[in-house]
């Protein structure tokens, strides 16, 4: 790589902001983490208190606030207070948007598959 080309890079790298190709990025990044998903399926299965998350799994009532926060940063739960707890669920406006994204990954992957499909059709007649 030519030196103008390694300053023209490491100056586009560093000062260009990382752009979400769309919104629900976050529940993506979210979701990744094993400890989040674990409690993205628990949430799935009825609302839930910090305290009785955590009695389900193997970490601390911090550590299930932290992640119950990024989840919630990303969209995908909602919480709301009953007495002196918080009490959490699925927000389904959120798994909405991530829903309709994987929609269209899957639909532009299927409409992909029948073009080849057809496509490797003529080449046999």
């Amino acid at each position: 790589m030519s030196t103008r080309a390694a300053l023209t890079h490491r100056f586009v790298s560093c000062n260009l902001p990382f752009v979400a190709t769309y919104q629900g990025g976050a529940v993506l990044e979210a979701l990744g983490d094993p400890t989040r998903r674990a409690i993205f399926e628990l949430l799935g299965e009825q609302p839930y208190a910090v305290g009785q998350l955590a009695s389900r799994l193997p970490v601390s009532r911090p550590a299930v606030s932290q992640h119950l926060k990024v989840l919630k940063q990303a969209g995908v739960v909602t919480d709301h207070a009953q007495g002196t707890q918080r009490i959490y669920r699925l927000d389904h406006r959120g798994l909405g948007e991530l829903r309709t994204y994987l929609d269209r990954i899957w639909t532009n992957a299927l409409d992909a598959f029948k073009a080849a499909a057809e496509a490797a059709e003529q080449e046999e007649a």
